[in-house]
């Protein structure tokens, strides 16, 4: 919650002190009265300065006994006490302080102080509607205490309020996405949003909310109606694409949720979490679509900086998925042009070309890899598989030997480590290597089933 605190100790103190009396004359018509009062609230100022609370109360309570119908000295007692967290003594000075001196907003201040410390946020409305009379800045803080205390209709009323009167604010904004959270608040907010629409037709910030609202309530046409009047108030609005772009897809238009997706993609007023979702819808559409593939390219490159998430990557495990080890292949290759080092995506590829039968794209790339990553076990089986495949035995016993040496604890690509020497023992001719080899596969795979 933003408090507004401000003590103006001198401004609220001396002008209220009545010991010095100033003619209007000469010098020598000043005419002092000393009854001590000042000698008394000078030391307490003086205590408090270096926080020694207990005789800056005790010299107040001496001033109080000569002046107590003087409100600064309440004010300050009260002060005094809630610097030592004695709320209930802070709060009874400030409420008599600000009785026998409504006008000035100091003392309630202070009492708003105390609510606040002491989280009664129901009696800081009170206090604060008060202050609101003073200065209108403290609806911010009433908005917090509405939310506080779970007044949520009033919060959204004033949070509408302010945002109107003095534009939208990042704290008001999500309070207000926490209120639409709950159903029952957004009938009344699409009202607003509606009216806000007809009011300000170039305020661009109010057609997005509502689209967002409709969409999350699954009122697709008018989020549409409301993205069409958007495009048509203010033509080059990135967001009314946003929606759009979902309209054609749904009515399987492609070429215009392209034209829609190259506005949105490039434009910098558009949350990256919406492109990937975008990006996303774009990818199922052009599966069940392939001509437009290339769309699919060029939208992937608009995130060729994106650190958050490698878009390609992601594509390809995709395709992976599917088991569509064309496309995987492709989107696996574009994502490792920029991230050589990403062994996951490798091993991704590595399998893609093998389940593609790319046998000799294999033997190459597994020999870059070997010499990029040389501690790397399952570069050298896949390495050893693709010769075998292209029946190059010698080179593939070679980099299996290599390879096998730096198998720890993983039994399953131990297995295969030997299933691959036996294949190229065995087309080499050496029987008794393979036999070795083979061998030793089967007591791995009868150990693993015990």
């Amino acid at each position: 919650m933003k408090k507004i605190t401000i003590y103006c100790l001198l401004l609220f103190g001396i002008l209220l002190v009545p010991n010095i009396v100033l003619a209007q004359n000469e010098p020598n018509d000043v005419v002092t009265i000393d009854d001590g009062f000042e000698d008394f609230f000078y030391e307490a100022i003086k205590q408090k300065s270096i926080e020694n609370y207990d005789k800056a109360i005790e010299a107040l309570e001496k001033g109080k006994a000569i002046e107590p119908e003087n409100p600064i000295v309440y004010f300050e007692l009260g002060k005094n006490y809630l610097a030592q967290k004695k709320y209930k003594e802070a709060y009874d000075n400030f409420e008599k302080a600000a009785k026998m001196d409504p006008k000035n907003r100091w003392a309630w201040v202070g009492m708003y102080d105390v609510c606040y410390d002491t989280r009664d946020y129901n009696q800081a409305i009170v206090i604060v509607e008060k202050l609101i009379e003073f200065k209108e800045d403290y609806k911010e803080d009433l908005t917090s205490l509405y939310m506080n205390t779970q007044q949520f209709d009033k919060a959204l009323e004033l949070i509408n309020e302010l945002n109107t009167k003095f534009g939208k604010s990042d704290k008001r904004e999500l309070y207000k996405a926490d209120i639409l959270k709950d159903a029952k608040y957004q009938s009344a907010e699409k009202f607003n949003l509606l009216e806000q629409i007809k009011k300000f037709p170039k305020e661009e910030s109010n057609y997005i909310s509502l689209i967002y609202m409709y969409s999350q309530s699954n009122q697709e046409e008018k989020a549409l109606e409301i993205a069409q009047k958007l495009e048509k108030e203010i033509p080059t609005s990135d967001w009314a694409q946003v929606s759009l772009f979902k309209f054609h897809l749904n009515n399987n238009d492609g070429d215009n949720a392209v034209k829609a997706m190259n506005i949105v993609f490039p434009s910098k007023k558009i949350d990256s979490k919406i492109k990937h979702r975008m990006l996303n819808e774009f990818l199922i559409f052009t599966k069940n679509n392939p001509k437009y593939e290339t769309d699919l390219d060029k939208a992937i490159s608009y995130f060729d900086n994106d650190k958050e998430v490698r878009v390609a990557k992601e594509i390809g495990k995709f395709y992976f998925s599917k088991a569509n080890w064309e496309k995987a292949v492709k989107y696996l290759n574009m994502h490792l042009k920029n991230a050589e080092d990403d062994v996951e995506t490798q091993l991704l590829l590595l399998q893609a070309y093998t389940e593609n039968q790319q046998f000799a794209d294999l033997a190459k790339k597994t020999d870059d890899l070997t010499e990029l990553f040389p501690t790397q076990p399952q570069f050298y089986y896949y390495g050893g598989l693709a010769n075998n495949q292209l029946n190059n035995f010698k080179k593939a016993a070679t980099i299996l030997e290599t390879g096998l040496d730096f198998v720890i604890d993983d039994d399953a690509l131990e297995i295969n480590f030997n299933i691959q020497l036996g294949e190229a023992y065995s087309g080499l001719g050496d029987v008794n290597k393979k036999n070795k080899y083979f061998s030793k596969a089967d007591e791995l795979i009868k150990k693993q089933k015990k």
